[in-house]
């Protein structure tokens, strides 16, 4: 609680002060949402003043409170909690609102902004992530608490309106939360009746109360959203509740504005110069554009009292860490910023490689990803995965694993067919820190979680997402299920690595890079269908993890065949086809076009070399291969949807067949006098070639 002995006066203003930085810095930028912070400006007030456990001296303090803006065009609110409690976000950055380089963007976003907890914007996702901070914060209760001794010990705290709940990604997370009983996941919904095309009883009919009644969440209905007494009852109440809570608030959009309360012109826009000093007299606020009075100021600092909770959970850490020195160490190493991989993780990876070259058996590369879940689950304590409703064709659970269930604890979740909740979820996890999320479905739904994989790489989130059945090789399901441009798309979105693997080694260490990984997700595309083994040697290994290596360099090379996947079988075949014609033929294996191109130009040219006719082969849209090829190439795909047929059929069908290709590269070698081996660029390559 805050130290400041409170009138209802002190209260009233205090929240007046969110209001009317709001309205400035919306009217500065002419642009904005001022509606939401001047209508949710009270319950944040009961919220942050009375019940938030944080240190704004420590954004990134281990056993913080979260809170969650998910309404994030309301983010006025969230940067002008944080200016008046103390963290360090200067009130010039207030007067910068959505200005170029400022640290109050449009949207709140993490990494920008000290105290925001997860980027918002997209309506939904916000709680989504929540019920995912909330999980992993039960997990690590569960895992490292010992009697007496509770370092892990937080809440989630989440503003919602009408759109978060509208979007079907809050259905699926939250009925999660509702079945995992997560008691620490606290939510307010902004209950104003308004959206940006007016009063939403026309398109939002929803009985939401009951509605997560439903779910199994504790419903505290029609609570007043400006009345500081309800509030504080209904903080209390929603506390000691053993479910997650939906407080229900009562509110008007833009509370305080004369003329435009209530109604949807406050939703979006600036309320201009005049309605704002009708705003200020109708508040009885005084002080110039972005001014707080100093008492005010003093009443919402939060430094003195979250610098006294941080000092006190120091002390009861020193004393867990004296108990259980190896359990603090552990959690430290795993909440820490950039937490690396430990030695038994490291040697997992390695067993698995190594485990994958000596087997040289033809396998589904979505089995020889649970080969190498068998080898890393149990090493990983962090390891956090699970299936949306597929774990049997995924195949990500592993010998030992412990499943999710309920109110239960594991390392394994079934997420049910939610695709987008469970995408959602995990990026809360990877926020919240102490575990490494994976999660697994068809590659063809990836579509369906595509908005929650862009924000994993807008947050730079180290979550993996496990795609198999990965192209028309999954045979009769059908065109519905067949991908076809769902590799392309993935690749187009930036920060996403998307390994594309054609044996099990390739896969071991698609899932070597991607556990390494700190700085954004990745994608493994996985087949339905056995792949031959593609080679051996520790060279080999390391070039995989750079995207693309030469698989196949005969002498007298005359064209490049390159490829990823299951279609590498079928380059490899075409190349011995060429040279029973006399036509050498590079083979290049392609797992990972987003590690390539981080190579440096020399390897980049060493592997794929601009003097050789290239052909690219693929059983999906061929336009960013394209880019590989050039003009003198051509790229063997689907630019059309599959059929329902076994898989044999459809390869041959789309001409995805060794004798296709050997036909098309043949279309692409020129005369052997054409090339000219003793050009400047020709000679510089050919060092390049010789010396790799």
């Amino acid at each position: 609680m805050n130290a400041t002995p409170d009138t209802l006066a002190l209260r009233s203003q205090c929240a007046n002060a969110i209001r009317a930085l709001a309205m400035d810095a919306v009217q500065a930028a002419n642009s904005g949402h001022p509606g939401m912070p001047m209508g949710m400006a009270d319950i944040a007030e009961a919220l942050w003043r009375h019940h938030l456990k944080h240190d704004p001296a420590d954004p990134k303090w281990i056993d913080r409170d979260r809170f969650v803006v998910s309404n994030g065009h309301g983010s006025m609110l969230l940067y002008a909690l944080l200016h008046l409690s103390g963290y360090d976000l200067p009130i010039d950055e207030l007067k910068r609102f959505r200005q170029l380089h400022s640290r109050t963007p449009g949207h709140p976003e993490i990494d920008v902004t000290p105290g925001v907890e997860t980027t918002t914007g997209p309506l939904g996702q916000g709680i989504s992530n929540a019920v995912g901070m909330a999980l992993a914060e039960k997990l690590l209760a569960d895992e490292f608490n010992r009697p007496g001794h509770a370092v892990i010990d937080h809440r989630t705290y989440v503003f919602l309106g009408d759109g978060c709940l509208m979007e079907g990604i809050s259905h699926e997370a939250c009925s999660l939360a509702g079945t995992w009983q997560l008691n620490k996941l606290i939510a307010f919904y902004d209950d104003n009746g308004i959206s940006i095309d007016g009063d939403v009883k026309g398109w939002f009919s929803d009985d939401t109360p009951g509605r997560f009644e439903a779910y199994g969440w504790t419903v505290l209905r029609d609570v007043d959203g400006h009345d500081f007494a309800a509030l504080d009852r209904a903080i209390a109440q929603a506390q000691a509740s053993d479910k997650p809570v939906l407080v229900c608030c009562k509110t008007r959009i833009g509370q305080g504005s004369p003329n435009r309360a209530g109604t949807a012109k406050a939703h979006g826009e600036a309320l201009g110069e005049a309605e704002i000093a009708l705003t200020r007299q109708a508040l009885g606020w005084t002080a110039a554009p972005f001014d707080i009075p100093e008492a005010i100021e003093q009443a919402w600092s939060a430094l003195e009292p979250g610098a006294r909770r941080r000092r006190d959970w120091n002390d009861r850490f020193g004393a867990y860490a004296k108990a259980y020195p190896e359990l603090a160490a552990e959690l430290l190493r795993r909440l820490s910023a950039t937490p690396a991989l430990d030695h038994r993780t490291e040697a997992a990876l390695a067993s698995a490689i190594e485990g994958a070259e000596a087997r040289h058996a033809a396998v589904a590369t979505r089995k020889a990803s649970q080969d190498v879940l068998q080898e890393v689950g149990p090493a990983m304590p962090e390891l956090l995965g699970g299936s949306a409703d597929l774990t049997g064709s995924n195949l990500t659970d592993w010998k030992g694993h412990r499943p999710l269930k309920g109110r239960g604890t594991g390392n394994h979740v079934h997420y049910g067919v939610r695709e987008f909740g469970m995408a959602a979820i995990m990026n809360g996890v990877a926020l919240h820190g102490g575990y490494r999320p994976f999660g697994g479905t068809f590659l063809t739904f990836a579509d369906y979680a595509r908005n929650a994989i862009r924000m994993s790489a807008l947050m730079h989130l180290p979550v993996v997402y496990v795609f198999t059945h990965d192209s028309i090789g999954l045979g009769e399901d059908g065109p519905t299920h067949q991908p076809i441009e769902h590799a392309s798309s993935l690749r187009l979105i930036p920060n996403v690595d998307v390994w594309r693997p054609a044996d099990a080694t390739e896969t071991a260490v698609a899932w070597r890079q991607s556990l390494r990984r700190d700085d954004g997700p990745s994608c493994l595309l996985l087949s339905r269908q056995a792949l031959p083994h593609g080679g051996d040697g520790r060279e080999r290994i390391e070039n995989i993890a750079r995207g693309a290596y030469v698989l196949r360099r005969p002498e007298g090379e005359r064209v490049a065949l390159l490829a990823s996947g299951s279609e590498i079988g079928i380059a490899l075949q075409a190349a011995a086809l060429l040279a029973a014609d006399g036509i050498p033929a590079r083979v290049v294996s392609v797992p990972c076009l987003d590690a390539f191109d981080r190579q440096d130009a020399a390897y980049r040219s060493a592997v794929i070399p601009r003097h050789l006719p290239r052909l690219a082969i693929e059983a999906g849209s061929t336009g960013l291969w394209w880019k590989y090829v050039g003009e003198r190439g051509d790229v063997i795909g689907l630019d059309r949807f599959g059929e329902s047929a076994p898989a044999a059929q459809l390869f041959k069908l789309f001409g995805l067949t060794a004798e296709a290709a050997a036909e098309r590269a043949r279309q692409l070698v020129r005369p052997q006098g054409a090339i000219a081996a003793d050009s400047e660029f020709g000679t510089e390559l050919n060092a390049v070639l010789s010396s790799n």
